[in-house]
């Protein structure tokens, strides 16, 4: 029996199938961790292989390939082929192909393949797919229709996964996912410990590990006496630099008496520790960045990162490994530390939730002056209140400046704020089809709704005007030409209201001869 998939889910897989049908072949799937992306794409891969048609799920590691296997026999009942080492699926009567991008971009093996063996193509953790193996594979295959799937929320990776991808068919937030209850509350909380990285180099494109490693060494009993001292009631995963660090942790853990054990890629019994972890025989799993993929342990509900990086989707994949709900478990508490740098790259909580870079700086702000820490939630929604206003008020001062010309049309930022919209206020295109010129049809139905178009820079964020034109329209909510209309008499965020409120309260400045009541504060004023 198939596995039922969640409302989510099943909304993704129907927003890649619509856009493969509409032509665009390469598309994007953006699920936090922990959302259940192998059930998503083996869903898809289902409806791909109705018609006889061949599917291929790509990955760089033997364990996320078993996982994906044995996901898509459980979510549709097909078994898999395996494409690596010493198995190959060629020929094999099964349609859906598991396969290791380190095997199958081999140009001996991959010439064996007729260019049109699969229909579909998976790639599993899309931020890899650039990557000169991933390509040469993609490039064989390139009449076949391309799921990539990533839980990045960065809006760098996005738009460098934008140089492969035509689309991103569908995104499910980490906010969307904790408020709807199927991933739990984060509590970020700042050890402050001044660990200054400033000097460490980049070592390909992150931050270098070796000398973070030194970096960190002389904080490191301080730092586990902390855990010792408030900590070791949590069930605890803490990503390292290096293994030698990660070994010399664990050793101090154990010393101050909290179970610890360690992990690493050379790790012989590396199954029995994940096994006594799990089973509650360890409190800390210490490891060099080896669980950031493809392990998975409900249970935990604390994530120290000691090894800071830059790279937002691996950053997420650490968190991540927190975020599952189980039986008992509140939230997840992330420690943070204070890492010294001048470099405004560095991944810290706000990361996992804001795009926008004055919010994440007010989040962490937040979360640096809470002694006990703050909900990332609760402190995304006060520094997105602050931010409003902030630019509510560069927003007048421009407004101030506009009232001298005579413009009918409403500035497309004005509208953005007005209706509270943060995917257009902070609009930046992605894929290459969105940093196109608009049309001359997107222009002229942009300026016959009410819209300024020639403020609109690109086709991307016309396509998202339009978009969001439509919809209101069909909610009945209130019109660009009312917004402009309305808050030149200084009524305040019209586009949150109706179209029925707004044309009443247009109606009683026209029997006014245009001009407020007396004693009427427009700014106060809320529609019933």
């Amino acid at each position: 029996m198939a596995m039922e998939l969640r409302p989510y889910q099943a909304e993704a897989r129907d927003a890649i199938l619509r856009e493969w049908s509409e032509g665009r072949k390469r598309t994007l799937l953006v699920l936090p961790t922990g959302c259940g992306k192998t059930v998503c794409f083996a869903s898809v891969v289902q409806e791909q292989v109705k018609d006889g048609g061949r599917a291929l799920i790509m990955a760089h590691r033997g364990e996320l390939l078993d996982q994906a296997a044995d996901k898509v026999k459980q979510v549709t009942g097909l078994d898999c082929a395996y494409e690596k080492a010493g198995a190959s699926s060629l020929g094999s009567p099964l349609p859906v192909t598991v396969g290791s991008v380190q095997s199958l971009c081999q140009d001996k093996r991959l010439s064996q393949f007729p260019r049109d063996y699969f229909k579909t193509i998976v790639v599993d953790e899309a931020h890899h797919c650039l990557a000169d193996t991933y390509q040469r594979v993609l490039e064989h295959f390139s009449g076949a229709s391309v799921l990539g799937v990533t839980a990045t929320p960065d809006r760098g990776d996005m738009q460098s996964l934008g140089r492969f991808f035509d689309s991103c068919a569908y995104e499910y937030t980490m906010r969307q996912a904790i408020r709807e209850k199927y991933l739990c509350p984060i509590k970020a909380q700042m050890i402050p410990l001044q660990l200054d990285i400033s000097d460490v180099s980049m070592s390909s494109g992150d931050y270098s590990a070796e000398e973070i490693g030194t970096a960190l060494e002389p904080y490191l009993h301080r730092i586990a006496r902390e855990i010792a001292e408030n900590y070791a009631d949590r069930k605890t995963v803490v990503f390292l630099p290096l293994v030698r660090i990660s070994q010399t942790f664990c050793n101090l853990l154990n010393e101050m008496g909290v179970p610890a054990a360690e992990v690493n890629g050379s790790s012989a019994d590396r199954a029995e520790i994940l096994r006594d972890f799990e089973a509650g025989r360890y409190s800390v799993l210490c490891n060099s960045m080896l669980l950031t993929e493809g392990w998975d342990c409900p249970a935990v509900d604390c994530i120290v990162i000691l090894r800071p990086t830059r790279v937002r989707s691996l950053y997420q994949q650490m968190v991540g490994r927190g975020m599952r709900l189980y039986p008992g478990k509140t939230e997840l508490l992330l420690l943070d530390f204070l890492w010294l740098t001048e470099r405004h790259d560095l991944c810290r909580p706000s990361s996992l939730i804001a795009k926008d870079e004055k919010i994440a700086a007010k989040i962490d702000r937040q979360v640096k002056d809470a002694p006990h820490g703050v909900d990332i939630m609760e402190a995304e929604e006060q520094a997105e209140s602050d931010v409003l206003q902030e630019r509510e008020l560069a927003l007048a001062r421009k407004l101030a400046e506009m009232r001298f010309r005579k413009r009918k049309l409403v500035d497309p930022l004005q509208f953005a704020v007005s209706i509270a919209a943060e995917d257009l206020t902070n609009y930046t295109p992605t894929f290459a089809w969105e940093m196109e010129p608009p049309t001359q049809k997107q222009l002229q139905f942009l300026e016959k709704r009410g819209i300024y178009p020639e403020n609109v820079e690109n086709m991307g964020k016309a396509h998202l005007l339009i978009d969001r034109l439509i919809r209101r329209q069909e909610d009945g909510l209130s019109t660009p030409k009312q917004i402009r209309c309305l808050e030149q008499f200084g009524f305040q965020h019209v586009g949150t209201w109706t179209f029925q409120q707004a044309n009443e309260v247009i109606s009683r400045l026209a029997a006014h001869n245009w001009h407020l009541p007396s004693r009427f504060d427009a700014t106060a004023y809320k529609p019933e």
